[in-house]
């Protein structure tokens, strides 16, 4: 029941995504800017999507577990493009690497590393994420993308499911598989 729940929460969360950015996606780059200009960091935004869905509370912990400079990049005027894992995908994570949540959030190097494999530098939205064969993550390392899947150092396959979610330093996908280096 509580997975049924889960799933249906997901899936309505995708769908509002997908309609605002469906809203979105019309605008011309110019105008998407624009209007990234007068709306909150990525941060703000992980924080706002999450407290209306509660999708993101696992990344949200990540982020308050991980070194304080991720939360100050990702809060910073530099532009960024944040793959964001929903919490299913971290569910999912600590079920094939037999960890608690408690003892993932521990480890404040890992968490740290984990993360900054899922930004990149720079305001990418979906057609120059999928003009991409390779994109280079904040940790150093890169990720293979091939038609919206993004594939990480490990052969582990992430499809991108809600796509160019405004934030006034960055642009937000969200993907269904945490990335690891």
């Amino acid at each position: 029941m509580a997975t049924t729940l889960r799933r249906s929460a997901s899936f309505l969360m995708v769908v509002a995504l997908v309609v605002g950015l469906l809203a979105v996606s019309v605008l011309p780059a110019s105008a998407r800017a624009n209007k990234a200009a007068k709306s909150p960091s990525i941060v703000d935004v992980a924080l706002d999507v999450n407290a209306q869905t509660g999708e993101f509370s696992v990344l949200i912990a990540a982020l308050q577990a991980a070194d304080p400079s991720v939360i100050q990049t990702l809060s910073s005027k530099g532009q960024y493009t944040v793959f964001a894992p929903t919490d299913e995908a971290f569910l999912a994570l600590l079920e094939e690497l037999d960890m608690t949540a408690e003892e993932l959030l521990s480890n404040q190097a890992l968490v740290t590393e984990v993360l900054l494999y899922h930004v990149a530098t720079g305001r990418r939205y979906a057609e120059d994420v999928v003009a991409s064969d390779q994109i280079r993550m904040l940790n150093g390392g890169r990720v293979a993308q091939d038609g919206g899947v993004l594939t990480d150092a490990n052969d582990r396959m992430s499809n991108i499911i809600a796509v160019d979610v405004e934030a006034s330093n960055g642009v937000i996908h969200v993907i269904d598989r945490v990335l690891l280096p």
